[in-house]
């Protein structure tokens, strides 16, 4: 058996890893946030927070952590076509449980459906982005290893969707991407865990790219994207901060919205009006009759 490095360069890889997913699912639900918000646009904000949470989240996570993975004695190369395979599919699945659960009447089975398969995607993303590194050794994996990666997948996705749905604020936001974040890597390296590493009897691959001559290029590109979704998300604010929405068991639960009753005939004003009660105005003369007595006389 060979000796497996998850960690060549220290832990400069595994932080700069999780600062990007951090980075990446902080950004996602930013946009996420406007898309439950906005009455326009909603489809393109659903997008944004895909490749933010898929692409950068997870993807660029994935690769930064590979960096640091080495095999002793053997050479690793990756194949171009199936690694962005693997980028375009965790951006797909993203965007498929995000459309799935943010609804205006949002339900709880289609949080868990959408929740399910954005993690069985993103564990086939994983293992994806792990068949196509070729090396002249014979890697296997250990099974109860993967399952719990994908355990671990399905989990994190369903409590990211929820927090796309739920989370209200900044602080509880840059919270729920920290969480995210540990979530992602813990999936990662939960996978790599289960890797073990033969001597092969085949050479050292030909074809393909180096870590770096792949992950350069790919790095300028997902960075240029983040930075446009960052923009576009500081020049944009959240006009409506509405109560979050109820989230039902299914769409049967959900009252139904009762129709309108007509509206009661209003009776007709009187079109006469009560006469003013007449009142008998008089006055008072008072005359001084010269003996003392003063007389009272009522004029009209």
């Amino acid at each position: 058996m060979l000796d497996i490095y998850h960690f060549s360069y220290g832990w400069i890889t595994p932080v700069l890893a999780y600062f990007m997913s951090v980075t990446g699912c902080l950004l996602g639900l930013q946009c996420a946030a406007r898309g439950r918000n906005a009455t326009e646009g909603r489809a393109g904000w659903l997008i944004g927070a895909a490749v933010a949470i898929g692409g950068t989240g997870i993807w660029v996570m994935h690769f930064i952590a590979m960096l640091g993975f080495t095999i002793r004695g053997a050479d690793i190369r990756y194949d171009i076509p199936l690694t962005l395979f693997s980028a375009i599919t965790a951006m797909v699945v993203v965007g498929i449980g995000l459309f799935m659960v943010n609804k205006p009447q949002p339900t709880l089975r289609s949080l868990l459906a959408g929740g399910t398969i954005t993690g069985l995607g993103v564990g086939t993303m994983h293992y994806t982005g792990m068949y196509a590194m070729k090396s002249s050794a014979t890697v296997e994996y250990d099974p109860a290893l993967v399952a719990l990666s994908m355990v671990i997948a399905v989990v994190a996705s369903i409590v990211a969707l929820w927090f796309t749905l739920r989370v209200k604020g900044f602080l509880a936001t840059v919270g729920a991407a920290v969480i995210m974040g540990v979530a992602v890597c813990g999936m990662h390296y939960t996978g790599m865990a289960s890797m073990h590493a033969h001597a092969g009897h085949q050479g050292a691959p030909t074809s393909g790219a180096e870590a770096m001559e792949l992950l350069a290029p790919l790095i300028g590109v997902s960075s240029i994207v983040t930075m446009l979704v960052l923009i576009s998300v500081s020049l944009t604010e959240i006009e409506n901060e509405e109560a979050l929405p109820r989230m039902w068991l299914t769409s049967r639960h959900r009252p139904q919205q009762r129709p309108a009753k007509p509206a009661r005939p209003v009776a007709p004003v009187a079109a006469s009006v009560a006469p003013q009660a007449q009142h008998d105005y008089r006055t008072e003369e008072l005359r001084y009759d010269g003996a003392g007595a003063w007389p009272r006389r009522v004029v009209d």
